[in-house]
């Protein structure tokens, strides 16, 4: 995938702002064959769900209505976004994922359930905020366990950076929330402080620190386990003032 150097109104990025943003990938591409049923959903559905990076979008005909929309960077296999937005039909969802296998594997599940309200780029999610995302335009961005990179030399690669918040107030409408999950507590305890320092985010826990699961947010089989294991799993809920 090819970083670009031009923001989502096509103009020439400020070398000023390309600094805001530094280009460090917060991903891995990992190993993997997609099933043959993930294959064929891809071939059959690729029209139907997913969306050209190259193509900058009208999301009120992309969806035929104008709904809240709520992006999901990161879905992983798409259950729990499938989940969701059977669960919420009045909101339009946009799932951003750059496993092909898991991006596979939504769209059959969206066959399945007969649901229109998603659609999917199989793409960098910075790259799909910065260039194809108006700003003051989403209702909510979820990020569900991202990779937590626990090595310390590569803690500088996680997602959720200063940078990553000016990108998320810019594209969040007023009263728009971010909401990330972690089973990871040293994640959680940096995420938590840099989100509690952006300019335009306020913590809508109670106590300022975590939040309780809350109903929309599926709880994984994954999960399940973890918390009878007694593992931790920590919520994080900021609102754009």
């Amino acid at each position: 995938m090819v970083c670009s150097s031009k923001s989502h109104d096509g103009m020439d990025t400020p070398e000023k702002e390309k600094e805001s943003y530094p280009r460090i990938r917060s991903f891995s591409l990992r190993q993997g064959r997609a099933t043959a049923g993930q294959a064929k959903a891809f071939e059959k559905n690729w029209d139907r769900y997913c969306l050209d990076p190259e193509k900058t979008y009208n999301y009120a005909e992309v969806f035929s209505r104008d709904a809240p929309i709520i992006i999901e960077i990161g879905f992983g296999n798409g259950s729990s976004l499938a989940d969701m937005a059977e669960a919420n039909p009045d909101l339009n969802y946009i799932g951003i994922e750059v496993h092909r296998p898991g991006v596979g594997h939504l769209m059959l599940l969206l066959e399945q359930k007969g649901l229109n309200n998603v659609r999917v780029y199989h793409h960098d999610a910075i790259e799909i905020l910065e260039q194809k995302i108006a700003d003051n335009s989403l209702a909510g961005v979820h990020l569900f366990f991202p990779d937590p990179w626990h090595k310390r030399k590569h803690h500088k690669r996680r997602i959720v950076r200063p940078s990553f918040t000016v990108l998320l107030t810019k594209k969040l409408k007023s009263g728009g929330y971010f909401h990330a999950a972690t089973d990871w507590e040293h994640y959680a305890k940096d995420m938590l402080k840099i989100l509690s320092s952006a300019t335009g985010l306020i913590n809508t826990s109670e106590d300022k620190q975590y939040c309780p699961r809350p109903n929309y947010r599926p709880l994984t089989k994954f999960e399940s386990r973890g918390l009878r294991l007694g593992h931790g799993v920590w919520d994080l809920i900021f609102k754009k003032i």
